[in-house]
């Protein structure tokens, strides 16, 4: 039975991916892209400066993702029955302090990439990366998590919007436009529409364990019609900042447009599925539409 067991076990590098949850990672990398594109419109374009961003947005939405696996588990909401992937801690598969040390190693590879952005930048990063790595911790950890409280979607689609595409390209020509903002509308509006599929998900599970998300609170009809109102609100927004005359967005930002194919048929699951496998598919798939639609605007603004 124990060599049954073992056989059965997940690698360890298989088990700290599950940790990570890959699916995610698409909106850490997307605003990236599209603020730096933005700033490269401008004729400032600094690899090095890229690559600090993006390796800290990544590792911020790492520790987020392995501090919400050790605060759920804690807090007992990551229930046997849930319908999304095993969960590490609630799932035995690492010891607690295991998932807690590998957060703290995954913010402090963040850190490590926001001093030198800090450095080269200014130190109006140091705002963004601190409030960043709050809104990490505290999304499931703390006395009272954001999360549990019907508030992650709003979170996600400032900080995987509105701050990580702004700060990408502040970074990059250390001022801000309107123009930095109103592109992160629409990739805000796609990074917390992955956290919506989630949420549908876990509703049944969520409610039993007593968190209060936005799919909990709305129920799952109308949040399955807030999922599909924001995907397609994304790219009606794309077509607005260019006719509003920014000399840096012309038409060519409308080849994000080219993604619309791909999240009409995960609107469509999303709205009729309410099966594990189809929701953790959907999942997956709305952040391959979020990066794809960020490559296609990237290329839309350096074309521009």
């Amino acid at each position: 039975m124990t060599k049954s067991l073992a056989a059965d076990r997940p690698s360890a590098v298989r088990i700290w991916l599950m940790a990570a949850r890959p699916r995610t990672l698409p909106a850490a990398v997307a605003p990236v892209l599209v603020g730096t594109a933005l700033a490269a419109t401008e004729g400032t374009f600094r690899v090095i400066v890229f690559v600090a961003a993006l390796v800290g947005s990544l590792f911020i939405q790492v520790g987020t993702n392995l501090s919400n696996d050790y605060s759920d588990a804690r807090r007992g909401a990551d229930a046997d029955d849930r319908l999304g992937p095993v969960r590490v801690t609630a799932g035995g598969l690492v010891p607690p302090r295991q998932v807690l040390i590998a957060t703290y190693v995954a913010f402090g590879v963040a850190v490590l990439a926001g001093i030198y952005l800090i450095a080269v930048a200014g130190w109006e990063l140091l705002a963004i990366g601190v409030a960043s790595i709050l809104a990490g911790v505290l999304y499931t950890g703390g006395p009272r998590p954001y999360g549990y409280e019907g508030l992650g979607e709003v979170f996600v689609f400032l900080f995987f919007g509105v701050v990580a595409v702004s700060g990408s390209y502040f970074a990059q020509v250390q001022r801000l436009e309107w123009e930095a903002f109103a592109l992160s509308i629409p990739v805000g509006l796609l990074a917390a529409a992955i956290l919506v599929v989630n949420n549908v998900r876990d509703l049944e599970t969520d409610r039993r364990a007593g968190k209060r998300t936005l799919a909990v609170r709305l129920g799952r009809g109308r949040t399955r019609s807030l999922y599909a109102a924001m995907v397609y609100v994304a790219f009606l927004i794309v077509p607005v900042t260019w006719l509003a005359g920014a000399d840096a967005i012309d038409v060519w930002v409308m080849l994000s447009w080219l993604a619309l194919p791909l999240a009409v048929p995960v609107v469509r699951i999303v709205r009729n599925r309410a099966d594990g496998a189809s929701l953790n598919g959907a999942l997956a798939r709305t952040g391959l539409v979020q990066l794809a639609f960020c490559v296609l605007l990237s290329a839309g603004l350096l074309l521009s």
